[in-house]
Formats: structure tokens, sequence, C-alpha cells
């Protein structure tokens, strides 16, 4: 009899494991945030079939965010569905049937697969955030956040599921931008990580996998050219305006390195490199930039303030 029952044990036990090691299918999303990405992400993800909560602190801002997702689900309906105006409105209908709102985010948190945080890049913040949703959201809830500068690991050990915890980093504009940045830290599981990329690719989106480095790949080779083109022209080699035609007709690229800054904020790229810079002072990549320091200190931000190394109208 003892000899009969140790294959069964043993095949419960491996059965036992195999549960444990299924990847989560998400099909409850609650994204915290309602700025631009959090808006986008929650588009995708109810446009994709998901049950979406988009969470922030007002009626305000969320009234804000639904007006902005409508209008933009417009579009892609518009695109998507030139020629079968019916499917576009069904489509629509779908999607914003898919998606509520709460100022609430521990109270949606109950019943989520997947929490996706697109809040302000403040450590302190996010850290704060994620240590009170991870007492109310269930065990098997994964959490994630969409930081483009921040190190996850940090994130992650400010709750009791590190192993649950990882990187979705979008790119805006986020109904558009087909690729997501997959996070893994030294803590997620193969299980955690699996889920994220399924999930990424349900919305559509091309998923990359990176470990939990400064800036992940895409920032980690972008930030450090526009960096470098800064310096170039602080030195006198180049003007800002030569530099800009240079890489666009030289390399391709749709826009220069100084019409970049100023799209993506200077005082965002500010944050970013003197981050990155107390990470790792001797990095010559990180080194702070004079000429930066000083635009961000007169608030000339670039086009959100009308000035930033070029002027705007």
């Amino acid at each position: 009899m003892a000899f009969a029952t140790r294959p069964f044990v043993r095949a419960a036990s491996s059965a036992a494991a195999t549960a444990a090691a299924k990847k989560l299918i998400v099909k409850h999303v609650t994204v915290i945030g309602g700025g631009l990405m959090g808006a986008g992400i929650a588009q995708v993800a109810a446009a994709s079939g998901h049950t979406v909560v988009l969470v922030d602190q007002s009626d305000e801002i969320l009234k804000k965010s639904a007006k902005g997702i409508e209008e933009s689900l417009k579009r892609v309906t518009k695109k998507k569905f030139a020629d079968k105006p019916e499917a576009g409105a069904e489509f629509m209908e779908k999607t914003l049937k898919n998606l509520t709102t709460s100022t609430d985010a521990v109270a949606v948190v109950h019943s989520t697969d997947l929490v996706i945080e697109a809040i302000v890049e403040n450590q302190e913040l996010k850290n704060e955030l994620f240590k009170r949703l991870d007492k109310f959201a269930p065990e098997h809830t994964i959490f994630a956040s969409n930081t483009s500068s921040l190190q996850i690991t940090q994130l992650a050990n400010s709750t009791t599921r590190q192993d649950r915890f990882g990187g979705l980093h979008f790119f805006n504009p986020v109904p558009m931008m087909k690729l997501v940045e997959v996070i893994k830290t030294p803590m997620t599981s193969q299980k955690t990580f699996e889920s994220l990329v399924d999930f990424s690719k349900a919305l559509g989106k091309s998923p990359v996998s990176c470990k939990d480095t400064p800036g992940f790949i895409v920032n980690r080779l972008l930030v450090p050219y526009m960096m470098e083109a800064v310096r170039l022209f602080e030195r006198g080699d180049a003007s800002k305006e030569d530099i800009d035609v240079a890489m666009k007709l030289g390399a391709g690229y749709p826009m220069g390195p100084f019409e970049l800054l100023d799209y993506v904020g200077l005082d965002t790229s500010k944050y970013i490199i003197d981050g990155w810079h107390s990470l790792e002072p001797n990095n010559p990549l990180f080194a702070p930039s004079p000429l930066l320091d000083k635009l961000v200190e007169e608030k000339k931000l670039g086009k959100k303030t009308g000035e930033g190394f070029y002027k705007y109208k």
C-alpha cells in the first residue's frame, strides 16, 4: 500500500506546484492616476475587453480624464472603422462600458487582478500608495508601476508582495505607441513576469523585457543621448539648431535632441538625470548640465511654458 501511495502523493504535489506556478490571466485592472499616461493605459485596457477602474484624487480630474479618453477613442474609431460606422459605434460603447472611475483606491482594489500606478514621479508618494494598497488588495493581485526613472525594486520593497511586483512602462501617447517595457526585479516571480507580458500582448502592444536598471532600455539610451547633445552645445562645438538638423537628416530621427527635450519638459529631463546621478555619481553619462539646471531654475521648461531651448508662441 505504501508503494502505491507514493506516486499519488508525488502526483498531487506536482499538480499543486503546477497550479501555484500558473500564470494569472488579468481581467480586472485598476489604474491609479488620471493624467495622460494613466488615462491612456485605462483606455487601451478597456478597449481590449478588460474591466477597468481609473482612480484619481478628485471627480474634477476624472471628468477631464474621461473626456480625454472619449475624444481619443473617437479618433481611434474613425481610423479603425472608417468603412464600418456601426461597428465603430459598438466598439466605442463596449469600451466605455468597460471603464469606470473612482476617487477611492482602497475600495476598488478589493476585486482587481492588476494595479498599475501612473502618478507623479515621486518615490515617497509612490511608496506610500503601494504600502497602503498592499493591505487591501487580494493576495493574487499583481502591482506594477509605469515609472520611467525610479527603481522598481525600491517600490516593490514598500509592499509584502515583492514577487508579485514588476514594471510596465508605457509610452506616450499610449493608444498609439506599440511598445511596453516589462521590468523584472530580482524578486519578481516568473509567473508574475509572464502574466505582465501576456497582459501587454492582450492590449495589442509589443512587450520587451529588461532588468531593473536605470531608465530601462529606451530612456537609458535616450536621456544620455539628449544630455550629450546639451554638452556638445555647452562646449560651443555646434549650435543647437545644427545639432537638431544633423540628427534628423543624418540619423533619421523625427525630432532633434533639443526639440525632444523641449517636448518632454526640461524639468522632467533634469529630474531623471539628477536621480540617476545620485545612484551612480561617477558615471559620466549621468553628469548634470549647468545649462539645463539654469533653464529649469528660470522656469524655462520647454513647450509647456512657451520657452526652453527654443521659444514657442
